[in-house]
């Protein structure tokens, strides 16, 4: 009966499973080497990193219809990488990211991979597009981008001056590449605004790079174009023990770790956003971050680009009506096929029209739109967003993000620690006063209630109503009960309201009441 179902439910889905796969492999083509561009690295490794991502990740993963590959988000740090330390280092990073992952995993820390703020999140994203447009617009140019994105900025008038006086082709190709990746560009926007609902399927970067492709042959055009072998086991550079001897460069061990953190986080946030999209069964984040691990383990053995869960393959994946993972293997699959046997097809690709995709991607990724969301909640969020942009723009991705989190905890941090206080006294009984507090009473305010705490007259009973504070710990509970202790001389009277707190609260100020003595002695009293 079982086998039975399975095979009515087989036969159901996979004819959805099998167009979504088609969808999403005329997506990921152009992506994968465009993305691997971007990298300073050989478009083929980033079309073994997609069927990887395809077939071993697909099968494995806790996020059924999300698909893996390489991202975008990732392209800045693997160029910094590549270009500070060589090729060769990306695999026994790429490794250790993988294993660093994997464990993770198993020590089910998924959701705590999850837990980043917003802000930083959308300042990273910001900061990457920036980076991949201001590299882009040289490779646009059949040029070559800078190492950092400061150097990218500063060189493009350069670089489009020479472009510009290129148009009688016979200094060289910048003038025909800018043509044709501003024609992908704008082929990608129309077909965006403009597509028909009929061929709402059909991913404009996979037009676009068509139409480009097709006018350079037609107009014979000497520009830069793809590279990728006849055999796509050329493009593999299996790791060595050598290699792993790389590791015990401090940076190259932090890269891992940085890796293995953005790509954990990417592939999360991707997948709580395409569980979004569908009613199907939820993530499972430990088994997914995994998976993950287990993708990038076997890109580093082989020299591939680093991979996470890709929110817009997914997107692509889940619109087209996918329904079980079945079509990010077979996405897989048809990678693999086409790599095999039409290599010659991807070697007429212009580059400068792979580098159009990967603009207009970092366009979009570095799109203002993410501060109308970020504003309700204040001027702070959007500060943190801001720095971490323009420090992944000036500086590094690492030193971005982290400067990023540190502003998130130290915003925290403020928050937690606000408190007001203030004294007031009865006015129809001038022995009767309160303090009143309002916020969290910590440590950190010890100053603050001491100062306030010098106002309060000889004789007079002061009232502590705690409904208002929302955290009060240990010093300052100390703080009331010595304050008591030392001016009990002078008539002063000590009462701690609990009121709306819990009881395990109300427990920890019976305790600091007796620190002051027994009830005889003038300890702390509490009201219930």
């Amino acid at each position: 009966m079982l086998g039975n179902h399975s095979a009515a439910s087989l036969k159901q889905t996979f004819p959805r499973d099998a167009l979504a796969s088609l969808v999403v492999f005329l997506v990921a083509l152009p992506l994968c080497m465009g993305i691997a561009i971007a990298s300073g690295m050989p478009p083929a490794k980033g079309l073994v990193t997609g069927i990887i991502g395809g077939l071993i990740v697909g099968f494995l993963a806790g996020s059924p219809l999300q698909v893996s590959g390489p991202a975008a988000g990732l392209a800045v740090l693997v160029f910094e990488l590549v270009n500070q330390h060589g090729m060769k280092a990306l695999g026994p990073v790429l490794l250790l990211a993988g294993i660093i992952q994997v464990a993770a995993g198993f020590a089910r820390l998924g959701a705590w991979f999850r837990v980043t703020s917003p802000a930083v999140v959308y300042g990273m994203l910001a900061g990457i597009g920036i980076l991949i447009v201001l590299s882009q617009v040289h490779v646009m140019l059949d040029a070559s981008p800078q190492a950092s994105g400061l150097s990218n900025l500063v060189g493009f008038p350069k670089a489009a001056v020479q472009a510009a006086g290129e148009w009688g082709g016979h200094q060289g190709s910048g003038a025909y590449a800018a043509m044709l990746g501003i024609a992908t560009i704008a082929i990608m926007w129309l077909w965006e605004k403009k597509r028909p609902h009929s061929l709402r399927f059909l991913p404009g970067a996979l037009i676009a790079v068509t139409a480009a492709t097709m006018a350079s042959l037609w107009m014979n055009l000497d520009v830069n174009r793809v590279n990728v072998p006849d055999n796509l086991g050329d493009a593999i550079d299996w790791i060595t023990f050598a290699d792993l001897g790389m590791l015990t460069n401090p940076t190259l061990f932090m890269a891992a770790v940085a890796m293995a953190f953005i790509a954990s986080a990417e592939t999360l946030l991707s997948a709580a956003a395409v569980d979004r999209m569908h009613q199907g069964p939820r993530s499972q984040f430990d088994r997914e971050l995994s998976a993950q691990g287990v993708g990038n383990l076997l890109c580093g053995i082989v020299g591939a680009l680093p991979m996470t869960g890709v929110i817009v393959r997914s997107s692509a994946n889940v619109q087209a009506g996918a329904k079980t993972r079945a079509s990010a293997i077979m996405h897989g699959a048809w990678l693999l096929a086409f790599v095999a046997a039409l290599p010659f097809v991807l070697k007429q690709i212009p580059i400068a029209s792979l580098a159009g995709v990967l603009v207009y991607t970092g366009v979009k990724l570095a799109s203002p739109s993410a501060l109308q969301g970020l504003k309700q909640y204040g001027r702070t969020p959007i500060l943190i967003y801001a720095v971490t942009a323009l420090t992944i723009v000036f500086t590094d991705l690492l030193t971005g993000v982290v400067l990023g989190f540190a502003l998130s905890v130290a915003t925290l941090a403020f928050k937690a620690s606000r408190l007001k206080v203030a004294l007031i006294y009865d006015k129809e009984d001038e022995t009767q006063a309160e303090l009143r507090m309002s916020g969290s009473a910590t440590f950190l305010k010890v100053p603050k209630i001491t100062k306030v705490l010098e106002g309060v007259k000889p004789g007079t009973t002061l009232h502590v109503p705690l409904d208002r504070v929302s955290y009060i710990d240990h010093a300052c509970m100390e703080l009331l009960a010595d304050w008591e202790r030392t001016n009990e001389s002078n008539g002063v009277k000590l009462i701690i309201e609990p009121r709306a707190l819990k009881r395990r609260l109300e427990g920890r100020y019976h305790k600091a009441a007796s620190l002051g003595g027994s009830p005889s002695t003038g300890a702390v009293q509490t009201a219930a």
